[in-house]
């Protein structure tokens, strides 16, 4: 509290809206599959179905979020995007009989979530620039502990209602669909509305082909977090059934999701030493990321005892906690007026390694156990690793440049 002290009011709302709304999210996303299993009678491979439908409805989501940032405005994509996503949460409970109408209605939700996403991101670094790597972490955990919240109530509603569950989540989209129109507004008889619509001069000049052009930006980078999201599927497809097959309680994978969230609040000064002595850098932060990962990875192969596993998800939380926020700062530092369609871009990439992941280490679960699916993340992690190490030095090598033709 004392370091949220050293921020303007608007900042200390910003994190109590985006806790709520994550609290609200994540009512839902954990219930999903058990929802279409056991409340509709379907299929797991339905229920799959549903998940990638809406996973694939997010990498979309992603792309036009930064795409369309400063095409349509931040106010009408953030605030259009929200209100949407209400909507769909709110039909749900009327149309889930429906199976082809519930299915397009998920890749819809997904879609609308996320095309917020990247928007969000792209306005608190312009919107609070000097500042911008570290708000980037405070609202990383502001969120997580939202997901806490929610994650721990979701259980308890489902019990209650599945639909319930629905209405909630849109009703904290909404509320916070309403704060941002209510904050921009408010923005905008502040400072006018110049700054939140004005074209961007390179994306007017060059366009999109111009800026994909620029892969020191975003290609390696995008690349580092698809493989690292792929290999973090592990813990759904690997180590949760191998705790089930081992015979230990299922609440035993699930402290492993608390311990997780206790981390990523309590660690803070851990991460922020290793940022102070190894990896100063926000490209450094992700390179460092990826060695966590990859330290996880080898632990739960040469120990798959459940005592390995907590140590493996104490690095991965390390890991995690080092790249969530880095991402966005990085970008938003290094691609200046067009950061929201690189973040939107980066963010897609990351999301086809969530999507893709969990169906290739569940072909290889089902084939040999735990084993092989840790082999499989050892060797994932090790490229992201390399992807990480070309980024920062293809960046390195560019800021050298720069120097060295300003200084000529």
């Amino acid at each position: 509290m004392k370091f949220l002290q050293s921020y303007p009011k608007e900042v200390t709302i910003f994190l109590a809206a985006s806790l709520i709304n994550s609290a609200g999210g994540s009512l839902m996303w954990p219930l999903t599959t058990m929802y279409v299993f056991d409340e509709l009678g379907r299929s797991m491979a339905d229920a799959g179905l549903v998940v990638m439908i809406q996973a694939f409805g997010g990498i979309i989501g992603q792309l036009l979020g930064g795409a369309l940032y400063h095409r349509v405005g931040v106010k009408k994509l953030i605030v259009g995007s929200l209100a949407l996503n209400a909507l769909g949460l709110f039909t749900l409970p009327f149309i889930s009989s429906y199976w082809v109408i519930y299915m397009v209605m998920m890749g819809f939700i997904g879609l609308c979530n996320a095309v917020s996403m990247p928007a969000i991101q792209a306005f608190v670094g312009f919107r609070f620039a000097d500042r911008r790597g570290e708000l980037f972490n405070v609202i990383y955990v502001a969120n997580n502990i939202g997901v806490a919240l929610g994650t721990a109530l979701s259980g308890f509603l489902a019990d209650v209602s599945y639909h319930l569950t629905f209405v909630l989540n849109g009703a904290t989209s909404a509320v916070f669909a309403m704060f941002f129109l209510n904050y921009l507004n408010r923005l905008d008889k502040q400072d006018g509305p110049v700054h939140l619509k004005k074209k961007v001069k390179t994306e007017a000049k060059d366009g999109i082909p111009a800026l994909l052009g620029n892969t020191r930006i975003y290609l390696y980078l995008g690349l580092g977090s698809l493989f690292l999201w792929f290999g973090n599927s592990i813990w759904n497809t690997g180590v949760s059934p191998h705790i089930i097959s081992e015979g230990m309680n299922k609440s035993s994978y699930g402290f492993l999701w608390t311990l997780n969230g206790i981390l990523i609040f309590v660690a803070q000064p851990v991460t922020t030493l290793i940022k102070r002595w190894f990896a100063k850098e926000s490209s450094s932060q992700m390179t460092a990321s990826g060695i966590f990962y990859l330290a996880a990875y080898i632990i739960i192969l040469m120990l798959p005892s459940y005592s390995g596993m907590v140590l493996a998800m104490v690095l991965a939380t390390l890991g995690e906690m080092l790249i969530s926020p880095a991402v966005p700062a990085f970008i938003s530092d290094h691609a200046f007026k067009a950061a929201p369609f690189y973040i939107g871009l980066t963010g897609g990439m990351t999301a086809v390694g969530r999507m893709v992941g969990p169906y290739f280490m569940g072909i290889l679960y089902d084939q040999g156990g735990l084993q092989p699916v840790a082999w499989l993340s050892i060797v994932i992690a090790v490229v992201a690793v390399v992807f990480f190490v070309i980024h920062s030095a293809r960046n390195r090598a560019a800021e050298r440049a720069l120097a060295e033709s300003l200084s000529s």
